[in-house]
């Protein structure tokens, strides 16, 4: 009996995990493509002469998460030197 209620409250917690996840998905799309947008115009203009910002799997996931301040750092930390 104690096995059936820790399989079902398991699944319920595992339910909850796949929903937030899938809610907040649209969100992370939308970022991902504002950030990634920008670092595309930063390249094409050639800001302050520093090259183009590699676009890796690495800055989509920063620009996904970050979205434009995201795109910013990235191109911040192009300026320094640090590519990711």
């Amino acid at each position: 009996m104690i096995e059936t209620i820790i399989v079902i409250m398991f699944a319920i917690g595992i339910a909850a995990a796949i929903y937030y996840f899938l809610k907040k998905a649209s969100t992370l799309v939308v970022n991902a493509v504002v950030g990634l947008i920008t670092l595309f115009i930063v390249n094409q203009l050639n800001v302050l002469g520093m090259g183009e910002v590699p676009i890796t799997w690495v800055s989509v996931v920063v620009c996904a998460f970050g979205g434009l301040p995201g795109a910013a750092l990235l191109v911040l930390l192009n300026l320094v030197g640090i590519t990711l």
